[in-house]
């Protein structure tokens, strides 16, 4: 296919997106921010970004997860950071990151404060368990949903057992496996070098064009 038709789709979702404004994607991330729970916001933000506003589709979102859980902090400020970076850059990533965490920060203050005199109440005590049962659920949902999509190949079940057993079985602190598996896993899903010394190019996707922007 000859760039100039690549390079044409890319330009037109790059347009799209640019006419995406920051004032929706505030509204999106703050109603994430409002209604998610614990580690389950992963699986807000895939719903409401690629299936409910499809401005990403799962190559891309995911492609953002891998980035995102692979720098400090929580994963749900780096995905709107990534997020809203590639829609509107700077001023967006600045918008999604604020308005998740705004959300989160009002409620933790107030629930800190009552919860200090209600912290022997059982059913304060069940109410978190619920929450705590339906983030592992919703984690598990979007796992098995993007899973299908990225472990195509025996290696990427090797990488995933390996980490598995090393931390939950092991017990190995989070940042030795990542120092050891990391460079292992780079090692592997390195381009594969021809005799002549040229390297095979990877595959290509064209951007799905957003909905609504046409």
């Amino acid at each position: 296919m000859p760039m100039s038709e690549v390079a044409r789709p890319r330009q037109d979702v790059v347009a799209a997106r640019n006419q995406i404004s920051l004032f929706s994607l505030f509204k999106t991330f703050l109603t994430i921010g409002a209604i998610s729970f614990g580690g389950g916001v992963v699986a807000y933000i895939r719903e409401y970004v690629v299936r409910g506003e499809q401005w990403m589709d799962d190559e891309e979102f995911l492609d953002a997860l891998e980035v995102g859980q692979t720098l400090p902090g929580l994963i749900a400020v780096n995905l709107s950071v990534i997020i809203g970076d590639r829609i509107r850059g700077a001023a967006g990533a600045l918008a999604a990151a604020v308005a998740i965490l705004l959300p989160g920060t009002i409620v933790v203050m107030t629930a800190g404060v009552l919860y200090v005199g209600n912290r022997q109440n059982p059913a304060v005590n069940h109410f978190l368990g619920g929450v705590a049962a339906a983030a592992v659920g919703l984690l598990t949902a979007v796992a098995l949903q993007l899973g299908h999509k990225q472990l195509v190949h025996i290696r990427d079940f090797l990488i995933v057992m390996a980490t598995f057993v090393a931390i939950s079985l092991l017990h190995r602190s989070l940042i030795t496996v990542i120092l050891v598996i990391g460079p292992i896993a780079v090692f592997l899903y390195h381009p594969t070098t021809h005799r002549s010394g040229r390297i095979k190019p990877a595959k290509t996707r064209e951007p799905i064009p957003l909905a609504g922007h046409r």
